[in-house]
C-alpha cells in the first residue's frame, strides 16, 4: 500500500513552512499555460514555454538581473524556474506582499528550495510521533529572485541573489528536482493508455524512458507517475460512487438481510463502503474460522479499489464473506472497515486472517482482531521479491530455488534461521533493506512459524485458493465500476453453481478406494470428495513410512516416523492411547484440519482402524452446512464397532505391556505372573463363550449395575422364613443369555430406526439441494429474459 502525503510546495516566510525534501513524494499541478515573458529591449531574447516550464530559445546563458521586466508574475516564475533548471537547483514561492487597497499581490519572491531552515517546533508535529521523518534539506541558502508590479502592469526584478551556499545538481540529475518534475500532456496520454492496459508505474516508466530516450528527458520520476495514476483513478471514482450506493440500496430493499454500511456521510461518501449479502453471512457461520482480506484488486493491474473478504468451504473452494470498496486507505478507515465487517458477521472473530504485507492493515488488525492470528500472504511476498531482487534473479539462476527451499521446506525454526543466514551470506544480501524487513516479519508469513494455527490449507507449499481467486476471470484491468456489478453477480452465480455441482458429486458418486482399510471407507463416507482425495493421499503415503517406538512416558508413547532409509528426516509423533489423541511435529492437523501420514502410520502399527471422531472436523464433511445435530457424528454400525474394538484393544495392550515388564523383573514375579495369566485366560475364555457376559459368584462383576441387577433376581425369600437361595451356575448363565438376546434385539430395532431416520434426513437434504438448483436455474433464466 502507498500512503504518501500529497502536498503543494508553497512556503510562506523564510524559515517557516513545511519541509520540502526533493526526494519526498509531492505532486505539483502546473499544467496551466504560462504567458511568455517580455524582457527589456536591451536584453530581449526569444522564449518558449512548454508544459509550464519557461525555456529560452535565444541566449541560453541569460540570467536574471535587476530591472528585468515580465508581462506577468507567472512569466517571472517560469523564467526563474527555467534558469534554475539550467544552473542546477529547485525553486519555490516564498513570500508575497499585497496591496492595502484591494488585496492584490504587488510583490512576489521566488527562492531556492534550500532557503531557510526547518522549524522543528511546528504545532502540527510537536504533539505527535513522526513515524517516517523526512530528511533535512533546507540549509539557509540566500539565492532568490524578487519581482514587483509596476504602474504599467508589468513585473520588474527588484532583487536578485545569484550565490548558493550548497552544491548544485549536475544536468543528468536535474529531472529529480521538484520544481522541474512535471508531466507533459503527451506523457499523460501515454500513461492513461498504458494504465488502462493494466501496466503498473514501474513498467510505464520503463516505456516512457525508452520513448523519450532517457530518464532525464522524461521530466518526472516514477513517484510522480504513481501519484498521477492514483489521483487520476480517484477522480474517475467520484462519479461512480453514486452508482455503488444506488446498487446497495436496491439490494437492501429487495432483501433486508443484505447488509451494507458507508463510512461517514452516506450522501458525501468520502469513506470506505462495505456490504455482505445473506449468503455471505450464512457461509461465515460454517466456514468463518479462517479469513482472507484480498487487496490485490486495488493495484494498478485492476484499477478497482475493491477488496473482498473470502474463506474456504468444505469442498476447498473460495467462498465470499463480504466486500469492501476502498476509497480512503488510512489506518482509521481500515479500523472502521474491520469493525463493520465483524459486526456483520455477528461479532465472531476468525481464528486466523490473511492479508497482503501492509503495515497500515497490520496495525488495524491488531486493534480489531487482537486474538486472531494474522498472516501475510506468502505468495504476494514472493512476487514482491521478484521485483525487489530482480538483479539477483538475473545474476544467480539458483537463487529462486534456494529461497523457496528456505521458506517452504524447513521443518523447524532453527533450521529456517540457519538456512536464511546461509542464503543471505551466499548471495551477499545481508545488508539488503527489504530482505531485512521481511525477515523481521518472518513470524507473520514463514510457514514454520504458523503451523500451529488453522488456515484451512491442504498443503504448506501450495497457494491458498481463497487468495485472489474468487473474482478471477470476471474482474480484469479494463473493468470499471459501471461494469463491475454485473460481473460481481455473475461471479456469485458461478461460484454457487460450482458448490452445488461439488455437493451433487459428493452425494451421488462413490470414490475409488485404494486400500482395504476401514479408515479409508469411513473417510469416503464422511468427507466431501475433494477433502477425501486429499486424505487418501496421506493414507496411501503411510505405506512408505515406518513408525518406530522410541519412548513411553506413562500414558503417552513417542514414535519416530520416517521413510525407509531416511531416518535423518524423521518426524516425532506423540500418541496417547487412552485418549486416542496424537500430535505430530509437522503440525499438519493444526494447520489444515486433516491428519498427516505420520500420525496415520502410527495408527496403522497400533491397530487404530478408524478415525477418532475428534479428528473429523465438521467443516470438511459433507454435512458441514447441515443443522441436523444427529448427523454430526454419523457412522455405520460396523465403523462404530471397529472404533470401540480399537479402544479396547489398545487399552488392554497398554496394560499388558506394563504387566509383562513387571512380571519379568524376577523369577518369583515371573511365576506369579504366569499363574495369573493362566487364571485370566480361563475367565476370558468363559466370557467369550457366553458372548462376553459372566457372573462372578465370589465377587462383583465388572459392570456393577448389571451385577446388582442379577443379584436382585438371585435373592428368593421363602414365605415361611427369610433366607436367600443362590441359583445354580447354569441358571445364572441361562438368565444372562436371555437378557443378552433381549438387549441385542432391542439394539437391532434401534439401529433400524436410526438408519430409517437418517435416510429420511438425507432425502430431505437431497430434496433441498434439488430445490436450490431449480431456484438458481429459474433466476438465471429470468435474468436472461430481462
Amino acid at each position: 500500500m502507498e500512503n504518501e502525503v500529497i502536498e503543494f510546495d508553497i512556503g510562506i516566510g523564510g524559515g517557516g513552512g513545511s519541509e520540502d525534501g526533493d526526494g519526498d513524494v509531492i505532486l505539483e499541478n502546473m499544467d496551466d499555460a504560462e504567458t511568455m515573458p517580455n524582457c527589456s529591449p536591451a536584453h530581449s531574447s526569444d522564449a518558449l514555454i512548454v508544459s509550464g516550464i519557461y525555456t529560452p530559445t535565444g541566449d541560453l546563458d541569460l540570467e536574471p538581473f535587476d530591472g528585468m521586466e515580465f508581462e506577468s508574475e507567472e512569466a517571472a516564475k517560469a523564467f526563474y524556474n527555467s534558469y534554475a533548471r539550467r544552473v542546477g537547483f529547485s525553486t519555490r514561492v516564498s513570500s508575497s506582499r499585497r496591496s492595502r487597497k484591494d488585496g492584490a499581490i504587488i510583490q512576489r519572491s521566488f527562492v531556492c528550495s534550500k532557503e531557510g531552515f526547518r522549524n522543528l517546533n511546528e504545532k502540527r508535529t510537536k504533539d505527535r510521533e513522526i513515524k517516517r521523518p523526512r530528511t533535512i534539506t533546507r540549509v539557509g541558502c540566500k539565492a532568490a529572485l524578487s519581482v514587483k508590479i509596476q504602474d504599467s502592469g508589468k513585473w520588474v526584478v527588484s532583487n536578485f541573489v545569484k550565490e548558493h551556499n550548497h552544491e548544485l545538481v549536475p544536468p543528468d540529475q536535474v529531472h529529480c528536482l521538484r520544481s522541474h518534475r512535471q508531466i507533459s500532456g503527451p506523457a499523460k496520454t501515454l500513461i492513461d493508455t498504458l494504465q488502462a492496459a493494466g501496466m503498473g508505474p514501474r513498467r510505464i516508466m520503463s516505456a516512457l524512458i525508452k520513448e523519450y530516450g532517457g530518464i532525464s528527458k522524461v521530466g518526472f520520476t516514477e513517484v510522480d507517475c504513481r501519484n498521477y495514476m492514483r489521483n487520476n483513478r480517484q477522480r474517475s471514482l467520484e462519479g461512480d460512487t453514486q452508482l455503488l450506493l444506488d446498487y446497495l440500496r436496491q439490494m437492501h430493499a429487495e432483501n433486508p438481510d443484505f447488509f451494507y454500511a458507508v463510512q461517514g456521510d452516506e450522501d458525501q461518501c468520502t469513506g470506505n463502503v462495505f456490504w455482505a449479502d445473506h449468503k455471505a453471512r450464512a457461509n461465515y457461520n460454517y466456514f468463518g474460522d479462517t479469513v482472507t482480506f484480498d487487496t490485490t484488486y486495488r493495484s494498478n493491474r485492476y484499477r478497482l479499489p475493491f477488496a473482498p473478504f473470502t474463506g474456504i468451504n468444505h469442498h476447498g473452494q473460495p467462498v465470499l464473506f463480504g466486500c469492501a470498496f476502498l476509497i480512503n486507505e488510512s489506518e482509521a478507515s481500515f479500523i472502521w472497515l474491520f469493525k463493520t465487517w465483524l459486526a456483520a458477521m455477528f461479532g465472531n472473530p476468525p481464528v486466523s486472517i490473511t492479508t497482503d504485507h501492509d503495515e497500515v492493515i497490520r496495525s488495524a488488525i491488531m486493534q480489531v482482531f487482537p486474538e486472531s492470528r494474522h498472516r501475510f500472504c506468502k505468495w504476494h511476498i514472493f512476487k514482491k521479491c521478484q521485483e525487489k531482487l530482480s538483479h539477483v534473479f538475473l545474476k544467480y539462476p539458483n537463487f529462486e530455488a534456494d529461497f523457496h527451499k528456505c521458506v517452504n521446506l524447513t521443518e523447524s525454526t532453527e533450521e529456517y534461521e540457519s538456512c536464511w543466514f546461509s542464503l543471505v551470506s551466499k548471495y551477499e544480501l545481508r545488508d539488503h533493506d527489504w530482505l531485512q524487513a521481511i525477515y523481521s516479519d518472518r513470524r507473520h508469513w514463514v510457514p514454520v512459524y504458523l503451523r500451529d494455527t488453522f488456515f484451512a490449507e491442504m498443503s504448506i507449499t501450495q497457494r491458498s485458493d481463497s487468495m485472489n481467486s474468487y473474482f478471477d476471470g470476471y474482474v480484469n484491468a479494463s473493468t470499471n465500476l459501471n461494469q463491475f456489478f454485473k460481473l460481481y453477480e455473475k461471479a456469485l452465480d458461478s461460484r454457487h453453481e460450482k458448490e452445488v455441482k461439488a455437493d451433487y458429486d459428493t452425494m451421488n458418486t462413490l470414490p475409488a478406494l485404494k486400500t482395504p482399510s476401514p479408515m479409508e471407507k469411513q473417510a469416503s463416507e464422511v468427507y466431501t470428495r475433494k477433502i477425501f482425495m486429499r486424505f487418501q493421499e496421506e493414507l496411501v503415503g503411510t505405506l512408505t513410512f515406518m513408525a518406530t517406538k522410541v519412548e513411553d512416558e506413562g500414558g503417552v508413547t513417542i514414535y519416530q516416523v520416517a521413510k525407509f532409509g531416511e531416518d535423518h528426516k524423521a518426524y516425532c509423533v506423540r500418541f496417547n492411547v487412552l485418549e486416542m489423541k496424537a500430535t505430530c511435529s509437522c503440525q499438519m492437523f493444526e494447520f489444515s484440519g486433516l491428519l498427516c501420514r505420520h500420525v496415520l502410520a502410527v495408527f496403522r502399527v497400533t491397530n487404530v482402524l478408524t478415525l477418532p471422531s475428534h479428528y473429523i472436523l465438521k467443516r470438511w464433511t459433507r454435512n458441514a452446512k447441515s443443522t441436523v445435530t444427529l448427523e454430526e457424528r454419523v457412522a455405520d454400525a460396523f465403523s462404530g464397532y471397529l472404533e470401540s474394538h480399537t479402544v479396547r484393544y489398545n487399552m488392554l495392550r497398554h496394560e499388558a505391556f506394563k504387566f509383562v515388564e513387571d512380571g519379568a523383573e524376577s523369577v518369583s514375579s515371573y511365576v506369579v505372573a504366569m499363574a495369573a495369566l493362566g487364571e485370566a485366560s480361563k475367565k476370558v475364555s468363559l466370557a467369550a463363550k457366553h458372548d462376553g457376559k459372566i457372573s462372578l459368584l465370589n465377587g462383583r462383576n465388572q459392570d456393577d449395575s448389571i451385577s446388582d441387577g442379577i443379584q436382585e433376581n438371585l435373592n428368593i425369600e421363602d414365605q415361611h422364613g427369610t433366607f436367600t437361595k443362590l441359583l445354580s451356575e447354569d441358571d445364572v448363565d441361562r438368565k444372562i443369555h436371555e437378557l443378552t438376546c433381549e438387549l441385542d434385539c432391542a439394539s437391532r430395532r434401534c439401529e433400524v430406526y436410526r438408519v430409517n431416520l437418517l435416510s429420511v434426513l438425507k432425502d430431505i437434504e437431497d430434496h433441498k439441494q434439488q430445490l436450490s438448483i431449480k431456484v438458481q436455474n429459474i433466476k438465471i433464466s429470468m435474468k436472461d429474459d430481462l
